[in-house]
């Protein structure tokens, strides 16, 4: 199964291919960075996204050749893939990071000190594979995998589950959750920033539980925001430990929805770090270099939301945190590393928020 560009179900009022006019490799946009798109407040948008893995240099830069040695035909590689693989010039590899990444959308309105709210509304699968890679040194244990050069291992789809074969006939299956790991607004920099590591800006940060339902809230940085997604996921384990997770492409339907002065206070409680949302939990982040520090960043994002949003006593909420959040590490592979918490929405049920 593909689901090349133009076929199938195309959910948003607006659509957005992968060709190499509508995509930025390895880069984010930033405040001059041209605009693919136009939206208004609310609109949603389809992205059709690719993995860069299977179009990489190490992997030959060409998808078909790569692929084939695990058996994938021709024509299940997507064109858009291929294509992008074929055009070098947009990812300088000594420079830039290896994410092909959607071109900026403006949403008009977006200024500055708002707040963009970003509700995933639907995830398509657009191959039934993909790949988990270790290389360059930048897994949790650099010291005993891909010292040789990268290695690569083959993730099928099969009755809905992913799977790793190993052995003669033997098989790891395991549930798919989509999401995107990559999503963001423009950076107010002169230069486009490096797409791994993430930041105020939001970009990588790769937190599981961003799938269909979630909603991400994004500071705005520069007029129109610019958001931008990309590297996608069909499954991950929180760490991301050996480097990637299951990365295949997606097809990704978002609703984006421009937040000022107090419905931006009511919605996130801060403007000073991206923030995630689902049905059951409310989902502040920490980010740093350092993990320790990482995990410090979570908390205080926490205490921030918890007694700003519910007028918690700082004391209390401490306590809060410790007997009843889960923090989560989100990833330790992309030089700024990332904690989450999760907050249960069923335990603030009965409480007024301000």
């Amino acid at each position: 199964m593909t689901l090349e560009s133009g076929q199938g179900p195309i959910d948003g009022a607006h659509y957005l291919e992968a060709t190499p006019e509508n995509v930025l490799w390895g880069r984010l946009p930033c405040g001059g960075t041209p605009a693919a798109l136009t939206v208004a407040s609310g609109a949603t948008v389809t992205f059709d996204t690719v993995s860069h893995e299977g179009i990489l240099e190490d992997q030959g830069s060409d998808p078909v050749e790569f692929f084939g040695r695990y058996g994938v035909g021709a024509d299940d590689v997507l064109s858009d893939a291929r294509l992008l693989a074929k055009t070098p010039h947009l990812r300088d590899a000594g420079r830039d990071g290896p994410h092909v990444v959607s071109a900026p959308v403006h949403v008009r309105g977006a200024e500055p000190g708002d707040l963009l709210r970003v509700d995933v509304l639907g995830l398509h699968r657009r191959a039934d594979y993909g790949l988990v890679s270790s290389r360059h040194g930048r897994g949790a244990l650099p010291e005993h995998f891909a010292l040789d050069g990268p290695e690569f291992t083959f993730c099928s789809v099969e009755d809905g589950a992913g799977v790793i074969r190993y052995g003669t006939d033997r098989a790891a299956r395991f549930p798919l959750r989509p999401f995107l790991g990559i999503m963001g607004v423009a950076t107010d920099t002169a230069e486009p920033a490096h797409s791994v590591p993430p930041g105020r800006h939001g970009g990588n940060i790769d937190v599981k539980h961003l799938g269909t339902g979630a909603t991400v809230y994004l500071p705005v940085q520069t007029e129109g925001a610019g958001f931008h997604t990309g590297d996608p996921h069909y499954a991950q384990g929180n760490g991301e430990v050996a480097l990637t997770a299951f990365e295949a492409p997606l097809r990704a339907t978002f609703r984006l929805t421009v937040l000022k002065g107090a419905r931006a206070r009511a919605a996130a409680a801060t403007l000073t770090e991206p923030f995630g949302e689902t049905d059951r939990h409310w989902i502040p982040l920490g980010l740093h270099e350092d993990l320790n520090l990482a995990m410090r960043a979570a908390v205080r994002s926490a205490l921030a939301f918890l007694t700003d949003r519910f007028g918690m006593e700082s004391h209390a909420a401490y306590a809060y945190l410790s007997a009843a959040a889960d923090f989560e590490v989100s990833q330790v592979v992309d030089q700024v590393q990332g904690v989450h918490c999760l907050i249960r929405k069923a335990d603030f049920a009965s409480g007024d928020s301000r």
